[in-house]
């Protein structure tokens, strides 16, 4: 008997339950990610998980139960991977280290930029769930932010629409610099200087600006 499967054995039903349904969530990160989600068919998703057909449908209803579920599932993932890299530091250099935390979670699951892409087409309820998850998570951010007086003048409106602002830049900037044939590699370090440039100066700002019409 492996290591692993001693271990499972001295799960609970609950725990064992818990296990398999993670297995098919890595499976089908895996298959997505490589396939997309028109070819990820049950058969491909429970032989990458090692596991039974009929035991995918103790899990879930039916494959596209699954896709809906995936993307939001490894979002909540990358928002705990974020968090667990981000320090007690000031509200800005906690913003340049989440930004830094997103590219070192892509290239631990280099699949999350196909799924992302793809599931606007092929599972439009999970991607609108994603979307809301980060939205909802990064607007609290921003909230205790401006409660510690290191934001200022921005509606929680104007929070929202910032929060996609920057989903936006971390999805066009991971293209650009990090996906290639050869895999998904480090952002070079400029980019990282100018989004904390971009961050904590902004574009235009100068000593006196104004809002004009």
């Amino acid at each position: 008997m492996t290591q692993v499967n001693a271990k499972v054995t001295k799960l609970n039903r609950v725990e064992r339950n818990a296990w398999t349904k993670q297995k098919i969530f890595d499976a089908a990160t895996k298959v997505v990610g490589k396939y997309g989600y028109a070819e990820a068919s049950v058969a491909r998703i429970t032989e990458q998980a090692g596991v039974a057909q009929g035991t995918f449908y103790n899990h879930f209803e039916n494959r596209q139960e699954l896709l809906d579920q995936l993307l939001p599932k490894i979002g909540l993932d990358m928002v705990e991977f974020i968090r667990a890299r981000t320090g007690n530091a000031h509200a800005a250099r906690q913003e340049i280290e989440r930004f830094s935390a997103f590219f070192d979670f892509i290239r631990e699951v280099p699949e999350f930029l196909r799924i992302l892409n793809e599931a606007e087409f092929f599972a439009p309820h999970g991607y609108q769930k994603h979307l809301d998850n980060i939205s909802v998570a990064y607007v609290r951010i921003l909230r205790r932010a401006r409660l510690a007086g290191a934001i200022e003048d921005y509606s929680d409106e104007e929070f929202e629409a910032i929060v996609h602002m920057l989903m936006g830049a971390r999805g066009y900037l991971s293209r650009r610099y990090s996906y290639s044939q050869g895999g998904v590699t480090a952002v070079p370090d400029h980019v990282i200087s100018a989004y904390r440039k971009l961050m904590t100066r902004g574009l235009f700002s100068s000593p006196g600006d104004q809002d004009t019409p």
